[in-house]
């Protein structure tokens, strides 16, 4: 059971903001969430994983402003790992994820918290439309709904876009999860987490234009084929583990 708590406590949202040599985008990604029109304060929890190009020099006036948070690891450890060290220093109540790379709309945000504010859903995931001009490539989308639809599949549930980067939860439901996989595995490993925990989810669509691999594009075939894997282990051996016991499918029981 969730202790009692008041606005002021649940009025903070965290983005955190995992880079790797983002240099010629950080800036305006974190530009635009600082603009957002959000109902909540925003702290942007900027995560330096090992970047080489000098990206964490251009928010270093919003650090030393105190207008974001920046955390960094002096190797590259992987967007798992940046999500996971972020994750342990949010100081909001509530807890998404953007990349740097200007995909995703940092508008949409608004729209992402709004069910976890109405008491509609414990777990929201931004659903992408991949409408021709703003897809990666064929076996990219495929490869996403075949990945959406096996989740879907093993726990009994519908999704449609499992491996979207902006998903929102209460923070303290993001710390049960237990995240151990350093790279784009993570992805996979919190929609299994989440749903063998039994969250209450809820997509809301959102605006996305992917980035070409000439520009910067990392995810790949292996990938995916990870992300089966981790799902089905999630499935078969993490539904019992005493963290998911401990929440109890806590979503809809409050």
């Amino acid at each position: 059971m969730r202790r009692a708590v008041g606005p002021q406590e649940t009025g903070k949202l965290t983005v955190i903001v995992p880079f790797h040599n983002e240099a010629a985008t950080l800036r305006e990604s974190v530009d635009r969430i600082l603009k957002a029109d959000v109902p909540l304060e925003v702290e942007v929890m900027a995560v330096d994983d090992g970047s080489t190009d000098g990206s964490s020099d251009t928010v270093a006036d919003l650090q030393a402003s105190g207008r974001i948070r920046l955390c960094t690891h002096t190797t590259r450890c992987g967007k798992g790992a940046a999500i996971i060290t972020g994750i342990q220093n949010a100081a909001g109540y509530w807890l998404t994820i953007m990349d740097a790379d200007l995909e995703y709309d940092a508008q949409d945000l608004r729209q992402i918290v709004a069910p976890l504010l109405n008491d509609e859903a414990d777990l929201v995931f931004g659903k992408r439309a991949f409408a021709g001009h703003t897809a990666f490539s064929f076996w990219y989308v495929i490869g996403n709904k075949v990945i959406s639809m096996w989740a879907s599949f093993l726990f009994d549930t519908w999704l449609s876009d499992v491996y979207t980067c902006m998903k929102a939860a209460r923070t303290e439901d993001w710390r049960t999860l237990g995240l151990r996989q350093q790279g784009f595995g993570v992805e996979a490993e919190i929609t299994g987490a989440f749903l063998a925990r039994g969250f209450r989810v809820h997509e809301v669509p959102i605006t996305y234009k992917a980035r070409r691999r000439e520009e910067g594009k990392k995810i790949d075939w292996r990938d995916g084929v990870k992300a089966l894997w981790i799902l089905l282990r999630i499935r078969l051996f993490d539904r019992m583990h005493p963290a998911a016991a401990a929440s109890g499918g806590s979503g809809g029981g409050r």
